[in-house]
């Protein structure tokens, strides 16, 4: 069954939603200037009322600084952005964290580059914003099906069903596609996005 994951939680209704849903993962961004932007003492407050997964977004954490964002959130995941990706990306591995490696895709994706301790985040590039615009992938420039990696860009519910059926990604990801404004979730499309994207079958 695909893994998924809700981005850009900001209230604890929000996580509820996506909890009841059957998320496997939820997000919660740390990018000042994103409209989902969360300081760190509410990221928290969030984290410890999940039942499932926290994931925080940061911006150019050095690898201390992201160990210790882990530690103030009680997050389990982290998907850094920016400067210093590599070396922070190991430490949170190494302090036992789930990463997910963004990859804003503008060419062909070879998922080699990518360290097995960690999970390709493909999500469509935009000039825009480092995530969460909406942005789509062109098909042709995404590994082969089956492989291992979580799709982003674009996705909402009315098309992740045929994405996953397609492209077989391991896992999917939504933040602005589930909104009905930019920041505010729309329970119905994260339900709706949970189940279409769960509903397909697929052989691994």
């Amino acid at each position: 069954m695909t893994w998924v994951k809700v981005c850009g939680m900001r209230n604890p209704s929000d996580m509820e939603a996506a909890t009841e849903a059957g998320a496997d993962a939820v997000g919660l961004v740390l990018v000042d200037g994103s409209p989902r932007y969360l300081e760190v003492p509410d990221a928290a407050r969030l984290a410890s009322l999940s039942r499932v997964p926290s994931v925080i977004l940061t911006l150019n954490a050095s690898p201390g600084s992201l160990v210790d964002l882990l530690e103030q959130v009680g997050a389990a995941g982290v998907q850094p952005y920016g400067e210093h990706v590599p070396e922070a990306a190991r430490a949170a591995s190494e302090a036992g964290a789930f990463v997910l490696r963004p990859i804003r895709v503008r060419g062909p994706v070879d998922l080699a580059t990518i360290p097995l301790s960690d999970t390709a985040l493909l999500d469509g590039y935009s000039s825009r914003g480092l995530g969460g615009t909406g942005k789509r992938i062109d098909s042709r420039w995404l590994p082969p099906p089956g492989s291992r990696y979580v799709l982003a860009g674009g996705l909402d519910p009315s098309n992740v069903a045929g994405a996953v059926a397609r492209y077989r990604p391991w896992g999917v990801d939504a933040s602005s596609g589930l909104e009905s404004s930019p920041g505010v979730k729309d329970h119905g499309r994260i339900r709706d996005f949970v189940r279409n994207a769960k509903q397909v079958e697929i052989q691994r």
